[in-house]
């Protein structure tokens, strides 16, 4: 589920336009049973979404856990730590439940 299917569409009656309502980021806690991963070349966040979640629309939630990654692009730079969060359900319901979704 990409994290944009969640969204609402609003009407600004006053202007007669329509737009996503602005969602908030979550802070996600870490766990025991996350998987911690030195990223090689050419590694991407959909690309880890895929392998541990299943769904490339997922790579949100690995950017989320991880604040310090760049912010431009799904390229991770080689070398660098990246947190994988296990429990991406969990993450889900609980950005559902935080955006009032």
């Amino acid at each position: 589920m990409n994290r944009y299917d969640l969204q609402t569409i609003s009407l600004d009656s006053a202007n007669k336009r329509r737009f996503y309502r602005a969602l908030l980021d979550i802070n996600i806690e870490k766990s025991v049973d996350d998987t911690y991963i030195v990223v090689s070349f050419g590694e991407r966040l959909d690309s880890l979404a895929w392998k541990y979640y299943g769904n490339v629309d997922l790579w949100w939630i690995i950017a989320a856990a991880n604040p310090e990654l760049r912010k431009d692009s799904l390229y991770l730079d080689p070398g660098v730590q990246v947190r994988i969060p296990a429990e991406y359900r969990d993450v889900l319901q609980a950005y559902q439940k935080f955006n009032f979704l």
